[in-house]
């Protein structure tokens, strides 16, 4: 069975690409085109991150290269101008870095990403060097978990935790990451909470449960 990956240790790439804060525009354009990624980590020391660098960060030089702003341009893109007379990494890379540690859970990475508006996070230590790179694509690696790794969780830590007398009444069933709960309960006020719980393992899609109690039957689906 596989575990459950809680944290961004369980899904990030550990082999990661970075560069110096001296590293030339050619070096930085170059090293992406040869290991196809799209930014990398500015490491500085004995390899604390500083900064990211990104394909964003070098167009500029390329966007302004024959053109002449006006005045209102000029002010407009002041930080794209900048950009588009550096030469080194520590002069186009975004600092300081929006990191991420090993043990944050994918919730919480994932967090970060949307309210910072990034596409990875380099996964730092508690001194701030570099362990490794989780990217959107890495968080989502969690919907790929068998279904049968998901029932076997549900079962376990959700089915048997609240219905400790009645787990074997309860039939649970997944669908390509749809958990579906049906079965007799004594209790139809947990559907709700057996949801809940449920939405929280991870590599889980949606929630619908088809209970009978007290002599009818109750439904509710995950949101």
């Amino acid at each position: 069975m596989s575990e459950t990956p809680h944290q961004v240790s369980d899904v990030m790439t550990r082999t990661v690409v970075a560069v110096g804060r001296d590293a030339s525009f050619k070096e930085m354009v170059r090293t992406m085109g040869q290991w196809r990624v799209s930014a990398m980590p500015v490491l500085e020391g004995e390899g604390r991150v500083v900064g990211v660098v990104s394909e964003a960060d070098l167009l500029p030089k390329e966007e302004f290269r024959d053109s002449d702003p006006d005045r209102f341009e000029q002010l407009r893109r002041l930080p794209d101008l900048a950009k588009a007379g550096a030469v080194t990494a520590e002069e186009l890379m975004s600092a300081p870095a929006v990191t991420v540690h090993a043990e944050a859970t994918l919730a919480e990475a994932a967090r970060i990403m949307a309210v910072r508006r990034v596409k990875r996070l380099p996964v730092v230590d508690s001194e701030g060097k570099l362990q490794g790179i989780v990217s959107r694509g890495d968080l989502l690696k969690v919907f790929l978990r068998p279904d049968e790794d998901i029932e076997e969780e549900v079962r376990r830590t959700v089915i048997s935790y609240l219905f400790p007398g009645a787990s074997h009444a309860v039939h649970v069933r997944v669908d390509e990451g749809v958990v579906t709960l049906g079965g007799q309960i004594p209790n139809t006020a947990m559907i709700p909470v057996a949801a809940r719980l449920i939405r929280a393992v991870e590599g889980v899609v949606d929630v619908e449960c088809h209970f009978t109690g007290a002599g009818r039957a109750e439904g509710a689906r995950g949101s």
